[in-house]
């Protein structure tokens, strides 16, 4: 029988838009293919690599060449490129949350609680009172960040 997975693993990721000088710390560079309506160039490429090929290597493994609008993802072993629509297909990004829901996940985990016990938790007040408001008025936001990881709100 055949089975349906998901990627959990989380990754970095970047749309190009043109605009960028560097990506994951890569130099950027223009490709010399121009686009004929806006003069600017079709192609870019970041150079992952820094060795000289041998001459007789005929695949330029070291090359990643992409245009304005793809994805460039940086996972564990390797970089690729994605177009925009196939990257929204296999990717989400991970929920954002406040500071202080951060920090009551990684405590009740760090408890060994379980998600169960947390959304209770909630519904029972036993968390701090914008902790709680919070996770009642963003559960499914709140489930998926506990299951799959989360970012921290930026300080405003």
């Amino acid at each position: 029988m055949t089975k349906i997975y998901r990627k959990t693993a989380a990754i970095k990721a970047e749309q190009f838009d043109g605009s960028q000088a560097s990506l994951f710390g890569y130099e950027v560079m223009p490709d010399s293919l121009l686009d004929a309506l806006t003069g600017e160039p079709a192609y870019y490429s970041i150079l992952i690599d820094d060795f000289e090929p041998e001459p007789d290597d005929f695949e330029d493994d070291n090359e990643v060449s992409f245009e304005i609008g793809d994805w460039i993802v940086n996972e564990t072993d390797e970089i690729k490129v994605m177009a925009d629509e196939e990257f929204k297909q296999q990717y989400d990004e991970l929920p954002v949350i406040p500071k202080a829901v951060a920090y009551m996940i990684k405590q009740a985990k760090n408890g060994d609680y379980k998600l169960g016990v947390a959304l209770y938790g909630s519904y029972e007040g036993v968390w701090k009172p914008n902790v709680v408001k919070w996770i009642l008025m963003h559960t499914e936001v709140f489930a998926r960040a506990w299951l799959d990881g989360y970012q921290v709100e930026e300080e405003k």
